[in-house]
């Protein structure tokens, strides 16, 4: 493992992740852009101390993400986590596994994310926005969308999925945030992902004693059939729980804001009866806003070359998709918001064995909010200026903490 620098070397490290400039909420850090100009691989600091290699161009972050040499996993020596393991941690589901285990876990969860399946849900979907939508309009005015809309909507989609009681949103949300808060330490942390793993550990008992027709029952059928303990059911409950209610989230209040700060495209949304130019607009704005912004973290089992360096074995390697989607070698003018650009090749959902499993319910979602909202309030607007929303800078998911508005 080569982490050890010269004192000069290191002094010219940058640290990671990056601030993003003032007033550009959007974009990712400027200085991202200019290492991506510079060169296509680059030495980082992480808050650990530890220097992985930064991937800054689409190609090569492709080429990583499908290579069988690097892992996902972060009991490897050298994965560039950032910040102290957790004494007796867990990780979530197998996310964070390498084949075969993670295809083991990850084929027992991918038939309610197939496309035909999920399309079945948009009727659903669709009563679920327009029921928020009513709420919202019969309620006060101003109101901040992420509570009133943005958090509901893909809240009980994923609860009425999985089969886990929406009447406990506080609980789950409030403990997701804390896992993936970067200001949380490795406690808080473990603390809160202990809590959330005793509560569908808890649910999971009661659907083994009484199966209902949701997702968490099914996997309880093969706890039944000996093919999965009742903790990989716990924790797969978990992963689904927190990745299918935080990035739509965060994606719906993201996205609204992009576009009133980009009413020309926003009128396209507002105008069209296409599905197809619906969907084409999701896929540029996932390009577009990057939700996951701390970069996909691998570490290298043996030696690869990537843009020419060799990145021996042990040592990490970090992906941020947000430059990586803004790669002028692949998007014209990227940093432009283009409702009409095919953007379907973004690196969003990421890429490989371990690409986003839920990635057909986020874009069926989004499809529904995007193509609703603005039609249904066609007048709604800010109701607080750029400089005064906050920003979740410290997370790793990113998004806005409130957004106010009115019509």
């Amino acid at each position: 493992m080569t982490e050890t620098l010269s004192s000069a070397d290191a002094a010219e490290i940058p640290d990671y992740p990056m601030t993003r400039a003032s007033g550009c909420p959007f974009d990712p850090p400027p200085r991202l852009k200019t290492l991506q100009e510079e060169a296509p691989i680059h030495r980082v600091r992480l808050a650990d101390g530890t220097t992985p290699w930064l991937v800054t161009r689409y190609a090569d972050q492709r080429a990583v993400l499908a290579d069988p040499r690097i892992s996902s996993d972060p009991d490897n020596l050298g994965y560039p986590r950032g910040v102290p393991a957790q004494p007796g941690g867990s990780k979530i589901s197998f996310i964070l596994m390498d084949d075969p285990e993670h295809a083991r876990l990850r084929r027992m969860v991918t038939a309610p994310f197939t496309v035909k399946r999920i399309e079945a849900m948009r009727p659903a979907v669709q009563k679920i926005v327009d029921d928020r939508i009513d709420e919202m309009l019969a309620g006060p005015n101003p109101v901040d969308l992420v509570q009133a809309f943005a958090l509901p909507v893909p809240s009980l989609v994923i609860c009425e999925l999985l089969g886990v009681p929406y009447s406990d949103h506080d609980f789950f949300q409030d403990n997701s945030k804390i896992i993936i808060n970067r200001a949380s330490t490795p406690e808080q942390r473990a603390e809160a992902l202990g809590s959330l793993t005793r509560y569908l550990d808890d649910l999971v008992g009661s659907k083994l004693d009484a199966p209902a027709d949701d997702l968490l029952s099914g996997l309880c059928e093969r706890v039944k059939a000996g093919e999965l303990e009742r903790s990989d059911v716990a924790q797969m409950g978990v992963l689904l729980l927190i990745a299918g209610h935080e990035t739509t989230a965060n994606m719906i209040a993201l996205g609204t804001l992009a576009l009133l700060e980009n009413p020309e495209q926003l009128a396209l949304l507002r105008e069209t009866d296409d599905p197809k130019v619906v969907a084409g607009a999701v896929e540029e704005m996932l390009r577009y806003l990057h939700i996951t912004h701390n970069g996909r973290r691998r570490v290298a089992l043996e030696d690869i070359e990537v843009g020419g360096q060799v990145i021996r074995a042990g040592e990490g390697v970090i992906m941020p998709n947000d430059i990586g989607n803004r790669d002028p070698e692949v998007f014209d003018d990227p940093d432009s918001l283009d409702l009409t650009r095919d953007a379907r090749k973004h690196v969003a959902f990421g890429f490989g064995v371990h690409q986003c499993l839920g990635q057909p319910l986020a874009r069926m979602e989004l499809q529904v909010v995007y193509s609703t909202l603005y039609k249904r309030i066609p007048t709604l607007r800010a109701a607080a200026g750029l400089d005064e929303i906050p920003f979740k800078h410290d997370g790793a998911v990113y998004g806005v903490y409130e957004l106010p508005v009115t019509w």
